[in-house]
C-alpha cells in the first residue's frame, strides 16, 4: 500500500513516518514529499485538494492526516456513534472532509477511492513525543485539567520539554522528534493507551491490511 502524509510541519512528517511504520509492522511506501499545512484551519482547507490530486495524479492508496487539537473539543466514544458529528471536534471535521470529498470523485483509471487514517494529537504532537518519558502528559490528564479549569501544562511547556528551547531550529526540531519516536517504534501500545487520538489513527492504519490486523 502506498501512503501520503498531510501534517503541520516537516518535523511532524518525519516523526509520523516512523510511527506509521511502527503501527503497520513494516516499512510502507510513502508518496514523497509529504503534504504540509500551515497549521489549523489550513489542514482542513488543504485536504480536499490533496485528496483530488492523489486520486487523479498518483497511485497512492491512502492519506494519513495528523493535526493538533490545541484547545478544541476532544474526540471521545460518543463521537463514534453512527451519524454523529461534533462541529468543534477536529477529528469529526476531518473525517467529514474526507467523506464529502471522495464521494464526489469520479472513477480514475479504474482505481478505488483514497482511504484515510486520521489522528488528532491532544493538545499537540509534542505530547505524543513525551509519552513514556513524562507520565504526567496524557490525553486524560489534559481533559481532566480542562474540566477542572486548570491546564496541567501548556502547549508551550510541552515544546520546551521536547526541544529544550522555545525557539528550536527546524533541524533541531526534527532531530528531537525522531529521538522521541525512536523510543516508541518497537512498541506503540503505551502511546495508544495514553492518547486515544493516536489509537484511532492506529486503528485506521490496521484496518487497511490483513497482515496489520493480525498484530
Amino acid at each position: 500500500m502506498k501512503l501520503a502524509l498531510l501534517s503541520e510541519s516537516p518535523a511532524d512528517e518525519a516523526a509520523l513516518r516512523v510511527l506509521v511504520a511502527a503501527v503497520l509492522g513494516g516499512q510502507p511506501q510513502f508518496v514523497a514529499p509529504g503534504y504540509r499545512a500551515r497549521g489549523w484551519p489550513n489542514v482542513a482547507q488543504l485536504m480536499p485538494a490533496v485528496l483530488r490530486h492523489l486520486h487523479f495524479n498518483t497511485d497512492a492508496d491512502a492519506l494519513v492526516v495528523v493535526a493538533d487539537a490545541d484547545d478544541t473539543v476532544v474526540h471521545d466514544a460518543r463521537h463514534e456513534a453512527p451519524g454523529y458529528f461534533h462541529p468543534q471536534c477536529r477529528l469529526c471535521q476531518l473525517r467529514a472532509v474526507h467523506r464529502q470529498t471522495v464521494k464526489k470523485l469520479p472513477p480514475a483509471q479504474g482505481r478505488g477511492r483514497v482511504v484515510r487514517a486520521i489522528g488528532i494529537a491532544v493538545p499537540a504532537i509534542e505530547a505524543w513525543y513525551l509519552c513514556g518519558r513524562d507520565p504526567g502528559v496524557t490525553e486524560a490528564a489534559w481533559i481532566e485539567g480542562r474540566v477542572e479549569g486548570r491546564a496541567p501544562y501548556t502547549r508551550a511547556e510541552l515544546k520546551l520539554r521536547v526541544y529544550g528551547t522555545d525557539r528550536p531550529s527546524l533541524p533541531h526540531e526534527i532531530a528531537c522528534a525522531l529521538r522521541e519516536v525512536g523510543r516508541q517504534r518497537s512498541d506503540v501500545r503505551r502511546l495508544e493507551n495514553d492518547f486515544p487520538g493516536f489509537a484511532l489513527l492506529a486503528a485506521d492504519l490496521r484496518a487497511w491490511t490483513p497482515s496489520a490486523n493480525k498484530r
